[in-house]
């Protein structure tokens, strides 16, 4: 009862809501974005600015994330076209990337993603940027090409344009944010799980035998800090590819 008593796990209201330290609500979420945007911002220029034919260092590693943002999203969901949208998806991808990984930074220890405003915000702009695509590529007819299926029988469409409708332009945005939100929270609270478990053992345990099985849970909180890293990138690349996915179909309906 003594070690249950010290596993005090915080409310979750702690975990997903940080109190503000300065003006206009400014608190830890905000100050990772910032450092995200500023981060985002500061590779690109360096590496411009740092221009040689072979690159190296950071310009070897911006031009990495433009060739794999090229090849392995524009390419395989647009096409040549989507060209246009490499700094768009770039940023989006790296940014992301940046508030993703202070999940294991020290003393910051929380994605700025796991906060649904931050998922939320750039699922909107997604959308309001692949509904734009939509209607410029288009016209008019992007609504009926977005919410009638080709050789769809007329007898169906009563039940087959709501669902559309709500599928291709409500649930796609709200699908996008809520994707990236679910697995950065669940990742931030398996992580707390663990060093609160392995802190309850080790200092706060008062059954000598019992001391040495503090190493089960921060072995997994070190597995799980690796698999979080990764998950951070997964996590970015798959926002980004099906925000472009999304700009691919509002651009070319036939696919």
């Amino acid at each position: 009862m003594s070690l249950l008593a010290k596993l005090n796990f915080p409310p979750i209201g702690e975990l997903i809501d940080w109190k503000s330290f300065g003006p206009l609500g400014f608190n830890k979420t905000a100050l990772i974005d910032l450092i995200a945007a500023i981060g985002t911002l500061s590779l690109f220029f360096y590496a411009a600015r740092k221009k040689s034919l072979v690159p190296r260092g950071v310009q070897n590693l911006v031009e990495s994330v433009i060739d794999f943002v090229t090849d392995q999203i524009i390419m395989q969901t647009i096409g040549p076209d989507g060209m246009v949208f490499l700094p768009f998806l770039t940023a989006l991808f790296c940014f992301i990337f940046i508030g993703n990984i202070f999940e294991v930074v020290p003393l910051f220890q929380f994605p700025a993603n796991a906060r649904m405003a931050n998922p939320l915000f750039m699922a909107l702009i997604a959308w309001v940027l692949f509904e734009y695509m939509g209607f410029k590529r288009q016209g008019f007819g992007y609504i009926k090409n977005s919410l009638i299926p080709p050789g769809v029988p007329k007898g169906l469409y009563p039940l087959v344009v709501p669902i559309e409708a709500l599928s291709n332009h409500i649930v796609r945005p709200f699908s996008l944010a809520i994707r990236l939100f679910a697995n950065m929270m669940a990742g931030h609270l398996l992580l707390v799980t663990f060093a609160l478990l392995t802190d309850a053992l080790l200092f706060h345990n008062t059954i000598v035998f019992l001391k040495p099985i503090f190493v089960l849970p921060a072995a997994m909180g070190v597995v799980m800090t690796g698999f979080e890293v990764l998950i951070a990138i997964l996590q970015a690349f798959i926002f980004t590819i099906l925000t472009a996915v999304y700009i691919g179909l509002s651009m070319n309906p036939e696919h």
